[in-house]
């Protein structure tokens, strides 16, 4: 009974109440706001829009995140870990795959919103809701790939670890590098370039030629949804993949902090790209139809 005291006390983290605090608010803002997100694309618009489509599955990973976070509210804010090896792998592959979708997804976006305003006749054939949806299909298959692995992985770690945790993975031995990570940091300068490239094009064509580019009613909004990208690259993203190669022990926990935040600044994005967000949705099918 005591040699058990003993154990649990030794193996018993530091909390930290700060990291509890605030992966909580992002918890407890980013859960309704993606929620009533996906509860008003999905009332009031139509799915015929690949723009939509895009938009219906980044807030579906967002909720998944949303979703994911009490259980690091619950480590860091009692420096235990008593659900097992299974729910850390489950959730910590939650928090990496909404990462990765959602830079892929946001950049999907920024794709869509050139072609609308650039090339609004040519890309019509591209523009399709059933192309959206093989496109969306195609990155929650690789998702779902690359999980398979990395768990393997991730379980292998853990049993390297000194300690009962999860999330804060310093405390296990690991002797390399996984061969995903520098997969994923060349795949998010990539999607940063191509995020870029567009804004440049977006940016360009709204202010020279917009007489061979769509009729754009609202060009603040069109370069809002193209600047907050590339915000969510620059704080959330790049800093995180950058991170995960060069710094080693809790220094990388305030950058997990700001990638978790993607999750709340996502439906801004929603706001500011469907000017007639909060109409209903006949209205919405008429302007589709109109554009």
């Amino acid at each position: 009974s005591q040699h058990t005291v003993t154990y649990y006390t030794v193996n018993r983290l530091q909390p930290e109440p700060v990291y509890a605090v605030v992966f909580g608010c992002i918890m407890v803002f980013g859960f309704p706001l993606n929620a009533v997100s996906l509860w008003i694309l999905l009332r009031r618009h139509s799915l015929k829009s690949p723009n939509v489509v895009f938009m219906v599955n980044l807030a579906i990973s967002d909720l998944l995140l949303a979703f994911s976070l009490p259980m690091r509210v619950y480590f860091y804010a009692t420096g235990t870990w008593p659900l097992g090896p299974s729910v850390c792998i489950l959730t910590t592959e939650i928090y990496r795959k909404n990462i990765s979708c959602s830079a892929i997804l946001i950049t999907f976006i920024c794709v869509d919103r050139l072609l609308a305003v650039v090339y609004p006749l040519r890309s019509r054939h591209l523009r399709t809701s059933s192309n959206a949806w093989k496109a969306v299909a195609l990155v929650w298959l690789f998702v779902l790939v690359v999980t398979i692995p990395q768990s393997v992985s991730l379980s292998r770690s853990l049993n390297n670890c000194t300690v009962p945790v999860c999330f804060d993975y310093h405390h296990c031995s690991t002797p390399f590098k996984s061969v995903w990570l520098y997969f994923y940091v060349v795949l998010v300068f990539i999607m940063l370039a191509v995020n870029i490239v567009c804004t440049t094009l977006v940016s360009w064509t709204l202010r020279s030629h917009l007489t061979d580019s769509a009729k754009v009613s609202n060009k603040v909004n069109v370069m809002l949804i193209f600047v907050m990208n590339l915000v969510m690259f620059a704080v959330c993203f790049i800093p995180l993949y950058v991170g995960f190669l060069t710094i080693k022990g809790t220094v990388i926990r305030p950058l997990v902090c700001l990638a978790t935040m993607n999750c709340c600044l996502d439906p801004l994005l929603y706001y500011f790209s469907l000017d007639n967000f909060w109409k209903k949705k006949e209205d919405v099918d008429l302007a589709t139809r109109e554009e």
